[in-house]
């Protein structure tokens, strides 16, 4: 009988399009070798040009898909997505308290599409600030959600600083500071933690389809950490996975399209 592979669970919101969103963390999951399951905490309408609409799933139907995973089947790492509102980051921040001891936790503090629609409500920031990322093992920001989520206002490099010491002093184990927001030919990450800060550089692809980016990236790092990688050794091993999607991303529909999470099964990045 075949060994199941480790298991990696999503908590986030539907893309409808298939870039971003549940249906990116899957593939990426699948991709850098788990089994990805999956709770739905919003659905959206959603394309290459933006988001159209996003209903939230009621608390009862998000503790039940929860339970239903976890109960039966178990999980080696956790992914959180796009959470909505404060009520919804409260209810998923009470079940990840759940979990059994050691379950890595990574958080992609989503709140603004890549399109620039709110994926999160004015209100909820505050709350993944004080409920979530003392669960993180990993937060990932990119710099857009770097300063709401630390509540900093960033104006220099120094301050990209304090709000990674921020969060990791709120109770984040690892901060994650996502470049791809910069400019430059070369696209920058930078890994703080205890004692360390890592950079992680890869050639800016000259590409604009860049859809799901943060979803694809957070979910390869849970994978390689339900692999039994360490923190460094799965940023870089998800990096290396995200740099090559990114430059594989292709066009689909009249806007942006998506990375292509399949890449690697292609055989090039080209």
């Amino acid at each position: 009988m075949t060994t199941a592979p480790p298991r990696v669970l999503t908590i986030a919101g539907s893309d409808s399009g298939g870039g971003a969103g549940i249906q990116a963390d899957l593939k990426s999951m699948l991709a850098n070798g788990v089994h990805g399951m999956s709770v739905l905490t919003a659905i959206t309408a959603q394309n290459s040009i933006g988001v159209q609409g996003a209903w939230e799933l009621p608390p009862e139907q998000v503790e039940a898909q929860f339970r239903s995973v976890v109960d039966d089947i178990g999980v080696d790492a956790v992914k959180t997505g796009m959470l909505a509102s404060a009520p919804m980051v409260r209810l998923v921040a009470s079940l990840l308290r759940t979990l059994p001891a050691g379950v890595p936790v990574v958080v992609d503090p989503v709140s603004v599409s890549k399109h620039g629609d709110a994926l999160l409500a004015e209100d909820a920031m505050a709350a993944v600030r004080a409920e979530i990322v003392p669960l993180a093992t990993v937060l990932t920001p990119n710099l857009t959600e770097l300063g709401p989520v630390a509540g900093i206002e960033l104006r220099t490099p120094e301050d990209r600083e304090l709000a990674a010491k921020t969060l990791l002093d709120a109770g984040a184990r690892w901060v994650l500071v996502k470049g791809g927001h910069d400019a430059g030919p070369v696209s920058v990450d930078v890994l703080h933690g205890p004692g360390v800060r890592t950079e992680y550089s890869a050639p800016r692809a000259d590409n604009r389809h860049t859809h799901g980016t943060g979803c694809t990236l957070a979910s390869a790092i849970a994978s390689y950490l339900a692999r039994g990688y360490d923190v460094p050794g799965a940023v870089g091993a998800a990096k290396e996975y995200i740099s090559g999607a990114v430059a594989a991303g292709f066009a689909l529909g009249g806007g942006i399209g998506p990375v292509d999470h399949a890449w690697r099964f292609r055989g090039s990045a080209s």
